[in-house]
Parts: structure tokens; C-alpha cells; sequence
């Protein structure tokens, strides 16, 4: 019985953070219903600081107000907003060659073009969520056409971007496949598509087989086109928050495939990333390190961010879920009283992002100067899904 109140008890404080504090601060603040899409350059407060668009945000937020209405209660205004930056990304997302931008200001004019193929990434999820929600096909049609201007160019290394990190020649990186592999397969689960449910697998088995090296007990963000490492600063990079979200990519991918396999491998790289990403001075999880233990190439690598415990909160919950291990749930504890203890706003909702490695905010832009509707959001629906079933499985024994 105890477990069960615990998961319970767990169940409505998650759901009060998404539904009383973190919907709100979007949906009070940010959205701009004048010139279309929603602000991400906003303070804490809700205080605009700038009126620029990046893409990624818009499109990533289209995700967010669609899972909402698919995932946890079908309420109006929330199809609504996914609706209204939906028509703005539309609009103005794409240049001449169907390629998504990176950002735009605040009427739609291009102010940086096509220098991150993760735009394009973000554009497939954010579409095929909407599709789900709305029934559109024309998000349909705009994720297919993602789709296959993708494929063309991920066939090229070399012709695509990837900001804020530039790839150098010869390099490929782990959050392309990685990304790739989920948007493809949610994608191919909408449209019931062999073929790019296929191009999804195909983007996970690099992930596990070229960027996860599991004698090392690592994953690498970089590793050259035929999976060799490589021994630079930029090449030994570890980014344990982003293997830990990558690794619960990898069990909803492997899931559909019933491979038990991959699975408790994902599960185990879990693991592996707590304990190689946690800072046992100051607690929570360090932004990034260097696999050989030299100083980190990664930009702020002692911060901690608040995307890598949100990711870790869901992954560790899914791992639990999935092997029943006990160490998860232990896990599981301890970043949620890191998180819960740091992140959240007082008196405005949602979470601050950066810290640094004492627990101190600081201000400096790390990678975009945005705040998402994005990892907090979309952690807090996956952890409901979890501990709802969670939940019923305790009062069901």
C-alpha cells in the first residue's frame, strides 16, 4: 500500500506543476495571438526581452500544445494555441527549398536561414503531433515534404548544418540520429509507413551501435562517418543529460519492435549516465564532461541545466517501469528533490534554466537565448503517463 500513495501523492504533484504552473506561464505570457506564433525570449517573470521567433521554438511548441490535448484533456484552447503558431511556422518556416529556418523576428522575416537540420527535426515532431490532434492534412502533407528533404540530405554529410554546434568535415553527430530516429518513427506510427518507420530504425541502431560504446559505458556526441572515435576535446565529449534522453528515445523506438534487447540496454546506459553525470559535491547533473577526464570542450559544461533532470526524471521513471529495477526509482528521487528544490519559479510558474555548478542562476545565453515550452512540458506529460500507470498497477496488486 505504501508505494501505492507514493506514486499516487507522485501523480498529483506532477500534474499541478504542468497544469496550475507551467501551462499557465505559456499561455498567460507568452503567446502572441497580434503577429502569430509564440514569444520564447522571455525572462522568468514573463517579461518579454525580445520579439524574435527562432524556429525551433515555434515547432517545438506546436508539440507541446498538441500532446497536451492528445495526452492529457482535450481542452479548446490549447488545440487552439497549437493551431495559432502552427499557421505562423507555416507561414513563414521554410525557405525556397523547403529547408526549416532558424529564426525569424517578430512579423516573419528570415534573420538566420537554414543552419540547423534540427529545425527541420523538431518541424516533423511538432507536425505529426498536430496532425494527431487536429486531424490536419495539411500538417500531414508539410511533415512528409520534412520528411523527404531530410532524407536527401542526411544521404550528404556535409550538406547540412547543425547549430549552435558546428559538425566539422568527416564528423557525424549523435543528436542527428538521435532526433531522426524519433521523429521518423512517430511520424511512420501516424501515417502507418513501413518504409519510415524503417528510416527511424535505422537512425536508433546508430545511436546504440555507433555513438554507444557500451565498454566504456559511454555515449559519444561525436564519432566520425565510420564509427571510429576520435581523440580531440570536441570528439571525447560526454553530455550525460542528452544520453539519458536519447536512451528513452530508444525504448519507445525499440518497443514497437519488441526488441527486449535494445531495451534493457537503454535502461543500462540509464545508469551508466547518472552515475557518470551526477555531481556528488553539489548534487544534480553536470551539463557535460570529457571521456578521458580532461577539461570539457562542451561550452558551461560544470552548469546545471534544467533539460537534463527533466529528461532524467521521465527515463528514469520509463526505466523503472520497464525493468522494475530499484536503483531507477532511487534515482528517480534524488533528481526530483534536486529539481523541485531549484528549478521552479516562485510566484510565476515554469522552471529557470541555468544554474550554475553551486546552484546559482546565471545569465549568460547557453546554446539559444530562449526559454521553451518544451523539456519541462513535455517531461511533465511523460512522467503523468508513467505514474498513472504506475498508480494503477499498485492498486490493481
Amino acid at each position: 500500500m505504501k508505494i501505492n500513495v507514493r506514486f499516487a501523492d507522485l501523480l498529483a504533484i506532477y500534474r499541478a506543476e504542468l497544469l496550475e504552473r507551467t501551462v499557465p506561464f505559456w499561455l498567460t505570457h507568452a503567446m502572441d495571438w497580434e503577429r502569430g506564433g509564440i514569444c520564447t525570449c522571455i525572462a522568468d517573470t514573463g517579461e518579454i526581452l525580445s520579439a524574435d521567433k527562432y524556429m525551433w521554438s515555434q515547432l517545438r511548441a506546436i508539440w507541446t500544445f498538441s500532446a497536451l490535448y492528445n495526452q492529457i484533456e482535450k481542452r479548446p484552447e490549447w488545440l487552439e494555441a497549437a493551431r495559432h503558431i502552427f499557421a505562423f511556422a507555416k507561414r513563414y518556416g521554410r525557405d525556397d527549398q523547403g529547408r526549416w529556418v532558424f529564426a525569424v523576428d517578430a512579423q516573419g522575416k528570415v534573420l538566420q536561414g537554414a543552419t540547423s537540420i534540427y529545425a527541420d527535426g523538431f518541424a516533423i515532431y511538432g507536425l505529426t503531433e498536430f496532425a494527431h490532434a487536429a486531424g490536419s492534412q495539411e500538417a500531414v502533407d508539410l511533415a512528409l515534404a520534412t520528411y523527404e528533404n531530410v532524407q536527401r540530405r542526411l544521404a550528404q554529410p556535409g550538406s547540412y548544418e547543425t547549430a549552435p554546434y558546428p559538425l566539422p568535415d568527416g564528423v557525424k553527430a549523435h543528436g542527428v540520429s538521435m532526433i531522426f530516429s524519433l521523429v521518423f518513427h512517430e511520424l511512420g506510427l501516424l501515417l502507418n509507413d513501413d518504409a519510415i518507420l524503417a528510416a527511424g530504425k535505422y537512425h536508433a541502431e546508430e545511436v546504440m551501435g555507433a555513438f554507444l560504446q557500451p565498454d566504456q559505458k559511454l555515449l559519444y556526441e561525436y564519432v566520425r562517418l565510420d564509427n571510429s572515435l576520435i581523440d580531440s576535446p570536441q570528439g571525447r565529449a560526454i553530455v550525460p543529460g542528452h544520453a539519458i534522453e536519447s536512451m528513452w528515445f530508444m525504448m519507445h523506438i525499440y518497443r514497437h519492435w519488441g526488441n527486449t534487447e535494445r531495451i534493457a540496454q537503454a535502461v543500462k546506459a540509464i545508469k551508466w549516465h547518472m552515475d557518470y553525470g551526477w555531481d556528488g559535491e553539489f548534487g544534480g547533473i553536470l551539463l557535460a564532461r570529457d571521456a578521458a577526464g580532461g577539461e570539457p570542450w562542451w561550452p558551461f559544461a560544470d552548469a546545471k541545466l534544467w533539460w537534463p533532470h527533466t529528461e532524467a526524471l521521465y527515463a528514469l521513471l520509463l526505466a523503472h517501469e520497464q525493468s522494475g529495477e530499484k536503483w531507477a526509482l532511487d534515482w528517480f528521487k534524488k533528481v526530483h528533490d534536486y529539481a523541485f528544490g531549484h528549478y521552479p519559479v516562485a510566484g510565476f510558474g515554469e522552471w529557470t534554466q541555468k544554474l550554475d555548478r553551486r546552484g546559482r542562476p546565471f545569465t549568460q545565453t547557453v546554446a539559444l537565448p530562449v526559454k521553451d515550452p518544451f523539456h519541462l512540458p513535455r517531461a511533465l506529460i511523460n512522467v503523468i503517463q508513467v505514474l498513472g500507470r504506475l498508480t494503477e498497477d499498485a492498486y490493481g496488486s
